[in-house]
């Protein structure tokens, strides 16, 4: 069965329209109540987090509303990062955590990411519920006059997760003599990341840390890593840290200006994990999407690389399922359990300068591991309702790709869960993945245009 409102990373979509409108998160927020709402001798609450978009203000009202009218308590913390709503979930014992945010996509998008009470994602059958609560007698269960629940602002939800954060690094390790280049993407990290990268004893430099509703990752952040480089190459700096609207991704930039990713990160990480026997499984989980080099790196070191479906959940939930404790993604979600339950991109910083700081050797030298693999990611956009992949040029473009690519390649066509995007990549020799992937997204960029 199909979901109407969820897609890979909560529901997301352009702010007041469909299904990202103040209606939905009105909806939402009453189906979800109810759907936490698992006793009847005790207060509920929730905890509602968001970024820096002009359209969490209208969101938040509204499941505000929803929460309150089936009887839910709910605490407001204002711009924080995604793992920091899924630690104070946890924290302040909550049944729900809501983060309203569309993390790397422009302002005019939004979304709803919803944490269980254990912190974690919904999984698929909790998200189908709550849609089918959403669209069936959502007036059946209301809050009699006297038990609606009650909202409050928790004022200092940004210094708790700056503590939490920081403990996860090094007791014996202190960030000084290191000059920082901070890009915190005009997001929610913007006040968190360089509060405690000076903390831990850095001289920091920020970057994009004035949020104005409208410039949240606008050609900055994790996705815009170039000016980020431009400034550590600038300033001398000794790393720089770009995070994402919503700060569960992290790209690095060495001394020299060059970018790091999330497969050498990941890498990198296992490589010193395993040497100081924290690493678990022997294994690390990551998606599809990422690189070969990183696939053949860790099999010299003796690991495995465990493949998912792509999206940060999915690698959370294969983790889970082995016991595996690192996993991320090529964009820079960094999963690390034995601190989180989400990608954070912070700890993820911290444990990326704890290993730097070890080896005694600048970033150049320390995060980057391998060499990847060639490999194109083209992105083709297309209008709400359109179907492209279903085009018989664009089935006969795919088959004929991977045909040509057999035993040189791989080609991963998918449609983007979070934006009407469908990303296009190919992986293998240079001069025919650039052929492969040029034919596909021209086919599909007909059939959009259809």
């Amino acid at each position: 069965m199909g979901k109407r409102y969820f897609g890979t990373d909560g529901v997301r979509g352009t702010t007041n329209r469909f299904p990202m409108t103040a209606e939905t998160a009105l909806r939402l927020g009453m189906a979800a109540g109810r759907y936490f709402h698992r006793a009847e001798d005790r207060r509920h609450s929730v905890v509602i987090g968001k970024d820096t978009r002009l359209s969490g203000y209208m969101i938040e009202s509204a499941l505000v509303a929803g929460f309150t009218s089936v009887g839910m308590d709910v605490f407001q913390f204002g711009p924080l990062p995604t793992p920091g709503v899924a630690m104070m979930t946890r924290s302040l014992r909550a049944d729900l955590g809501v983060m309203i945010t569309a993390s790397h996509n422009p302002f005019a998008d939004n979304g709803i990411k919803l944490f269980g009470p254990d912190g974690r994602k919904l999984d698929d059958a909790a998200e189908l519920q709550i849609e089918s609560l959403m669209d069936n007698g959502l007036d059946d269960d209301l809050a009699a006059p006297d038990a609606i629940g009650r909202a409050k602002r928790i004022d200092d939800a940004q210094a708790r997760y700056v503590e939490i954060v920081k403990a996860t690094f090094p007791r014996r390790m202190r960030l000084s003599g290191l000059r920082i280049v901070a890009d915190c993407a005009n997001g929610a990290a913007y006040k968190v990341a360089p509060a405690a990268l000076w903390e831990l004893g850095a001289e920091v430099i920020p970057l994009n840390v004035e949020p104005n509703g409208f410039n949240i990752n606008e050609d900055c952040g994790a996705v815009s890593p170039a000016n980020m480089a431009r400034e550590v190459v600038r300033y001398r700096a000794d790393i720089g840290l770009a995070f994402d609207g919503d700060a569960d991704r992290l790209i690095v930039c060495d001394e020299k200006g060059g970018i790091v990713d999330g497969d050498q990160l990941l890498g990198m990480l296992a490589g010193a994990w395993k040497a100081e026997g924290r690493l678990k499984k022997k294994a690390v989980v990551a998606t599809v999407m990422s690189n070969l080099g990183l696939e053949q790196h860790l099999n010299g070191l003796g690991l495995k690389l465990d493949r998912t479906q792509v999206g940060d959940r999915y690698v959370v939930e294969r983790m889970r399922a082995t016991g595996a404790n690192l996993g991320g993604e090529q964009s820079g979600h960094i999963v690390m359990s034995d601190y989180a339950t989400t990608g954070d991109a912070m700890i993820a910083a911290l444990q990326t300068l704890a290993v730097i700081i070890a080896a005694g050797k600048p970033a150049s030298e320390v995060c980057r591991v391998f060499d990847p693999a060639p490999q194109i990611l083209k992105n083709v956009r297309f209008k709400a309702g359109a179907k492209p992949l279903e085009a018989a040029a664009v089935k006969a473009a795919i088959a004929d790709a991977e045909t040509r690519l057999n035993g040189k390649g791989r080609l991963l066509v998918r449609k983007s869960g979070t934006e009407p995007v469908i990303r296009v990549m190919a992986e293998g020799d240079e001069k025919l993945i650039h052929a492969v992937v040029e034919e596909v997204s021209g086919a599909l960029t007909e059939a959009a245009a259809r």
